[in-house]
C-alpha cells in the first residue's frame, strides 16, 4: 500500500493534472494468522478516525485478507462502518477497501473465471478463495505461496511471479489475480503476465487504486499498471483536483 500506491498516482500525475498527497495509518500484524488478522481489524476506526484529522479526499483499508477473514461480504460492513468514523469526525470521505475494490474490479472486466496468486498459508488463501467464490467469480487455479512472517510477504521478488503463473491454468480463465494482498509486490510484474498469458491482470493494489481515482471522479488511468488502468474500464469522468 505504501509502496505501489504511491508508485501508481505519481506514474499518473506524469500525464494528467491532478496531484496527491498520500497519508497513512497503521494497524499492527507481524504474523499473517487469523487471530492477527482479527486484532490488527479491530484497529480499523482508530485508524479512519486519525486519517480522517487530515481531511483526506478517500479512505483506502489496505489489507485484503483481514477483510476477507472476517466473514463473506464484509467488505461492505467495514466501509460503511469506517465512512461513519470519518462522518463523525466532520471529515466525510468515501472508503474503499483493498477486498472490495478487487471483487468490483473483476467484475468491470468482466472476469468470471479467474487464477490467484496469493501470499498466505494454504487456510488463508482458500478463505481468499471462498470469498471471491460467493461473490460470483470462480477460481479456477490458485497459487498459496505459504510466507507466514508479514515483512518477508514484503520481501518477495515480484520477479519470480510470471515463472509462477507460468506453471498454472491460466488458458480458460478471463483474467489473473497477481497478488491478492497489497503487501505482495507485483506491480512491475503486471505486463510481463498480461503478455505471458494474454489475459488482463489485476492486483490488489491496482485495484485499490482504480477504485480510489473513480471514488474521486477522476478518469482511472495509470501508465503501466495493466488492463484496469489503461482507460479501457471508466473512461473520462473529470479532471478535478485531489489532495
Amino acid at each position: 500500500m505504501e509502496t505501489e500506491i504511491p508508485a501508481m498516482l505519481a506514474a499518473r500525475q506524469l500525464i494528467r493534472p491532478e496531484r496527491f498527497t498520500f497519508h497513512s495509518s497503521r494497524m499492527r500484524m507481524r504474523h499473517v494468522t487469523k487471530e492477527e488478522l482479527a486484532a490488527m481489524d479491530a484497529e480499523s476506526d482508530r485508524c479512519a478516525l486519525e486519517l480522517s484529522d487530515a481531511g483526506v479526499d478517500v479512505l483506502g483499508y489496505a489489507c485484503l485478507v483481514a477483510i476477507m477473514s472476517m466473514g463473506l461480504g464484509y467488505h461492505r460492513q467495514s466501509e460503511r462502518r469506517l465512512a461513519a468514523r470519518a462522518q463523525e469526525n466532520g471529515a466525510p470521505a468515501p472508503v474503499v477497501t483493498s477486498a472490495g475494490a478487487l471483487v468490483d474490479a473483476l467484475g468491470v472486466i468482466g472476469a468470471k473465471r479467474i487464477a490467484l496468486v496469493a501470499p498466505y498459508m494454504k487456510p488463508l488463501t482458500r478463505m481468499v478463495v471462498e470469498y471471491i467464490e460467493a461473490e460470483g467469480v470462480e477460481v479456477v487455479d490458485w497459487v498459496a505461496l505459504e510466507i507466514p512472517n508479514n515483512l518477508d510477504v514484503a520481501r518477495h521478488d515480484p520477479a519470480n511471479l510470471p515463472g509462477i503463473v507460468r506453471g498454472m491454468r491460466t488458458a480458460d480463465v478471463d483474467a489473473v489475480v497477481l497478488s491478492a494482498c497489497v503487501q505482495m509486490p507485483s506491480l512491475p510484474a503486471v505486463a510481463k503476465v498480461e503478455a505471458l498469458t494474454g489475459k488482463p491482470v489485476v492486483t490488489a493494489a491496482v485495484a485499490t487504486t482504480y477504485a480510489m481515482l473513480k471514488a474521486l471522479s477522476l478518469e482511472p488511468v495509470v501508465p503501466g499498471a495493466g488492463a484496469l488502468l489503461s482507460g479501457a474500464y471508466g473512461g473520462d469522468r473529470g479532471m478535478e483536483d485531489a489532495a
